[in-house]
């Protein structure tokens, strides 16, 4: 009997002590899970995003006072951006509710100087003075010679003393503001032609052009009398020589986007100019490398009055041009030779010498199987054929140039010398069939599945995968939009996704008053650039151990998934992180994806580099080890001493 009592008893108290374990643990459980919902509680808008990087109002009125600019221009900021000035201490919270063991020691902050402000427009491979070490055959002086080592700088590119956050769009079509662009040349040396006027503290440009006296709006309207522009068929569009890409600007209004490219050359800050107005643009020449496309990418490529010689070099630039030319596309060419009857005298060349060059020209064009669709006007235009199987059959006969080697890659493009051949296009079956595939007319085009993909020349990657891909975004796009309510709202005009994959950030974001420029490393494991393209976007190869192309202060809001992965191991973290210091805008903002130890030293640089920042959980919840740093640059100027 009492053996039963003491087995009882025994066993009760196993019961308390296992009902006491279980009560504890459960208490321990449920408070975690509230203090991580606590502290991952998603801002709900712009003002409670940017107190949690210690940022306040007050400093609006501040730098108001310090660095004033009218109302339009105040207009074009929000709220919430226009506090990052302030210098109060930051109080932040980046404890990761995700545990990892980080291997990140205790280190002071390095601050970096600003630059000399004569490096206030430093184009890192696009500088002039290094470009003329090199031979001037072909342009290669103004192609891509980026520094030496020696010659790295480590230092934060100034502001203009006076800079203004530029005009939003599409005011900012219309207008800049002078202090930003301190240049008249072009107001000066273009003024008959409307390029670009001064008018008090800001530039209006009244969209004129070289080839366009009644503005870019008629010239255009012009075109779309000779050839389809408003059914959606043409998206994609390449503008070579773009001036300040007037053109560009106003193809936007047809749903057209434009890649415009000019050499900073000595129509100073072309391309300056035509960011700061919200248009797409790169620093870039037609020399002796292939442009940093993929094959197939444009439906349209224009030339007005570009200057580029087409009739020389057996017309290795026309098969250029057929090599980034859709099956299908246009050629537009307005200029010398093009009615050099009406014109040669104010050209000052002989009719003999323009007649020459315009037969040059339908020479090379005729050799690549191009069709001439009209010649009215000061307007010439050309169209690619579907496929080559006609063509395939006159190549036999005439040889020149000829096709292309089946081992060419023709979508690797970057310092890829130009060659003499004609890159062929995929196999059709039929004379009536799209070579490579037929596309969707636009805005079908940015969610249909790519041919690319169909044909599956992308490894691992097929139409499932794209429509997860474009899923996925969708999902992070709308946890965005709530730690950046900015993103839908205008604030962000000109974008930049570092590693852009499939395009599927900017396909996510197409509906808001923005354009992305997708850049596709060539580091990166799947070259998807001619997916991009097929999708109807616009953007570029690149190493990003190098120096991007384009002038500092150009975009708005950059984006980088997954980027420094890539390229830890590479090159210096560092100089890419400087690099986009660069290239933003103050007040510009970034947004870093990748895992937290990566996030952290990343975090550790941008603290010396006038940025404030802070990691947030994924949009999936506190247990994924991706992370997210939200990062916004300061707005600073340099001194005007």
């Amino acid at each position: 009997m009492a053996k039963e009592n003491s087995s009882h008893h025994l066993a009760e108290a196993k019961r308390k002590r296992l009902t006491w374990i279980l009560c504890v643990s459960g208490l321990c459980i449920l408070s975690y899970v509230l203090g991580s919902w606590q502290n991952n509680t998603v801002p709900t808008s712009s003002s409670e995003v940017y107190s949690r990087m210690g940022c306040d109002e007050t400093t609006t009125t501040t730098r108001a006072q310090t660095n004033p600019s009218s109302s339009s221009s105040d207009e074009s900021l929000s709220s919430s951006s226009s506090s990052l000035s302030s210098s109060e201490p930051v109080g932040l919270d980046f404890e990761s509710h995700h545990k990892l063991e980080l291997k990140v020691t205790n280190q002071t902050v390095k601050y970096f100087e600003p630059c000399d402000m004569s490096l206030s427009e430093y184009t890192p491979c696009e500088d002039r003075e290094r470009g003329r070490r090199f031979d001037r055959n072909m342009m290669k002086y103004r192609e891509r010679h980026c520094p030496s080592k020696d010659e790295l700088l480590y230092c934060l590119i100034p502001p203009p003393p006076n800079y203004k956050i530029p005009f939003k769009w599409p005011q900012s079509r219309d207008y800049a503001w002078y202090d930003n662009i301190p240049h008249k040349e072009l107001s000066i040396e273009k003024a008959i032609q409307n390029w670009i006027q001064v008018e008090g503290e800001r530039f209006r440009f009244p969209g004129g052009g070289t080839m366009f006296p009644r503005g870019a709006d008629a010239y255009i309207d012009d075109i779309a009398r000779l050839i389809p522009l408003t059914d959606g068929a043409i998206r994609t569009a390449i503008d070579t020589g773009c001036g300040v890409a007037s053109f560009g600007a106003y193809l936007l209004k047809r749903d057209i986007v434009a890649m415009s490219f000019a050499p900073r050359d000595t129509h100073e800050a072309q391309v300056q100019f035509a960011l700061e107005r919200g248009v797409p643009a790169i620093i870039g020449i037609m020399g002796s490398r292939r442009l940093p496309y993929p094959a197939r990418a444009f439906d349209l490529a224009h030339c007005s009055r570009c200057l580029i010689p087409w009739f020389q070099n057996d017309g290795l630039y026309l098969t250029e041009v057929d090599r980034v030319l859709r099956p299908g596309g246009y050629w537009i060419l307005s200029g010398p030779p093009i009615n050099w009857k009406k014109y040669w005298k104010g050209w000052e060349r002989s009719q003999e010498d323009l007649k020459q060059e315009q037969d040059s020209i339908e020479n090379a064009a005729r050799s690549l199987c191009w069709k001439k669709v009209t010649e009215k006007g000061d307007l010439s235009i050309w169209q690619k054929p579907i496929n080559h199987v006609e063509c395939n059959k006159l190549k036999r006969v005439h040889k020149s140039p000829p096709l292309c080697s089946k081992s060419d890659q023709p979508d690797f493009a970057w310092y890829k010398d130009l060659e003499s051949c004609v890159t062929p296009l995929p196999e059709a079956n039929n004379p009536n069939e799209f070579a490579g595939g037929a596309l969707e007319d636009w805005p079908d085009r940015a969610f249909a599945v790519p041919p690319r993909i169909i044909r599956g020349t992308i490894p691992d990657t097929n139409a499932e995968k794209f429509r997860e891909d474009n899923e996925e975004w969708k999902e992070r796009i709308a946890y965005y939009k709530q730690i950046m309510p900015e993103l839908s709202r205008g604030r962000f005009r000109n974008i930049m996704d570092m590693n852009a994959y499939l395009g599927g950030f900017a396909a996510a974001i197409m509906k808001y008053p923005s354009w992305v420029m997708n850049v596709v490393p060539v580091d990166a494991e799947k070259q998807t650039l001619g997916v991009i393209y097929e999708r109807g976007f616009i953007g570029t190869y690149q190493d990003w151990c190098e120096g991007f192309s384009t002038y500092p202060r150009t975009y708005d809001l950059i984006h980088a998934d997954g980027l420094f992965s890539i390229y830890e191991n590479r090159c210096d973290v560092t100089l890419i992180l400087l690099e986009m210091d660069r290239i933003l805008r103050p007040e510009g903002t970034v947004v870093f994806r990748d895992n937290v130890e990566t996030l952290t030293k990343i975090q550790s640089i941008t603290n010396g580099m006038k940025w404030k920042s802070r990691i947030l959980d994924h949009e999936k919840g506190p247990f994924s080890p991706e992370k997210i740093l939200l990062a916004v640059k300061s707005y600073w100027t340099g001194s005007s001493s």
